[in-house]
């Protein structure tokens, strides 16, 4: 179910008079649920709209299930640490083929999506998970929850508050508890230089240390350097410092969370450097949950592999639906 009063927007991006590389604006969601100009435009097939809920707007992307295609189910996903919506484009079309409503959100402070600037309280995990809690109902919930790195611990909390509005969770690449001592390292590096720096200048700073798969997030992805830039600026620092430090002392809520009578799914690249591959093996067994890998990707297998990822969240939520059938 989607808001009556979103405003309508076309579902192919405009073309610039410039030529096809200048990025052109679509809207945007600001926190009293109107629309600004943005730098995002959303994948063919594909809506950017403000999605409101009770705990206030959303920006979201939202991709439809095709004319003549049944639709199986709809999908929320949940974005990384210092990542975005974006980082799903290349998911909706090949999960609208399958049947399947996508819908990627900005969390609170992420690219987007409001938040303080300042005020570390609102970042919290539980008022995180509750926004997404609130998410899931303006969707009209039961809807398939599906978190990647950060975006997979949000999603565990929301789960563990309330697993009623969902249908299955999925962790892309989410471990069960604290990331590495390599990316911990990382996270320090970023606290470190916003204590001292600008937004603009600690970008900088990232793009001289390269493209690691946490920090190095906004330095990789789906667009232009133009837009990786401007989704970092428009991250809050409050945001990236409180959900930074919750990633260095995640406690391990696995066992919490397989008593949780909801199917899960652990899917992840073939190699990640912020949880090992076996420790996501682990945290599977344990969740007796389906286990996808997939080849030739490492932290973000929504980005380096699209289409097996995407082949990959399908064949789980079609097996259930088989199975309820059965």
């Amino acid at each position: 179910m989607t808001d009556p009063s979103e405003p309508a927007l076309s579902a192919e991006p405009p073309v610039s008079p410039a030529g096809p590389d200048t990025v052109v604006p679509t809207r945007a969601a600001v926190s009293d649920g109107s629309a600004v100009p943005s730098v995002f435009p959303p994948p063919p097939g594909a809506r950017a709209y403000p999605l409101r809920t009770a705990r206030g707007a959303f920006a979201v992307v939202d991709a439809p299930v095709p004319a003549g295609v049944e639709q199986r189910g709809v999908v929320l996903l949940l974005p990384g640490f210092t990542g975005s919506k974006e980082d799903f484009h290349r998911l909706h079309g090949p999960l609208a083929a399958r049947g399947y409503r996508t819908v990627a959100v900005d969390g609170r402070g992420q690219n987007e999506s409001d938040g303080p600037a300042d005020d570390e309280s609102p970042y919290a995990q539980e008022e995180l998970a509750r926004d997404v809690l609130a998410q899931a109902s303006a969707l009209g919930a039961p809807v398939h929850l599906v978190g990647h790195s950060l975006g997979g611990q949000i999603a565990r909390a929301a789960v563990l508050l309330d697993h009623s509005p969902f249908v299955s969770l999925t962790l892309v690449s989410s471990g069960p508890a604290e990331i590495s001592e390599s990316q911990k390292q990382r996270v320090k590096l970023l606290h470190d230089a916003l204590a001292v720096m600008t937004m603009a200048e600690v970008w900088q700073a990232i793009l001289a240390m390269g493209a690691p798969e946490e920090v190095g997030g906004p330095a990789r992805g789906f667009g232009k350097p133009a837009q990786m830039r401007q989704r970092w600026l428009n991250h809050k620092p409050a945001q990236l410092l409180v959900t930074g430090r919750r990633l260095c002392v995640e406690p391990n809520r696995v066992a919490e969370l397989a008593a949780v009578p909801l199917p899960f799914h652990v899917l992840s690249g073939a190699s990640d450097d912020t949880w090992p591959i076996p420790l996501l093996d682990a945290m599977a067994g344990e969740l007796r949950a389906r286990r996808t890998i997939v080849p030739d990707a490492d932290h973000s297998p929504n980005q380096d592999q699209p289409l097996p990822t995407a082949h990959g969240l399908a064949d789980f939520w079609d097996g259930l639906a088989n199975t309820r059938r059965n």
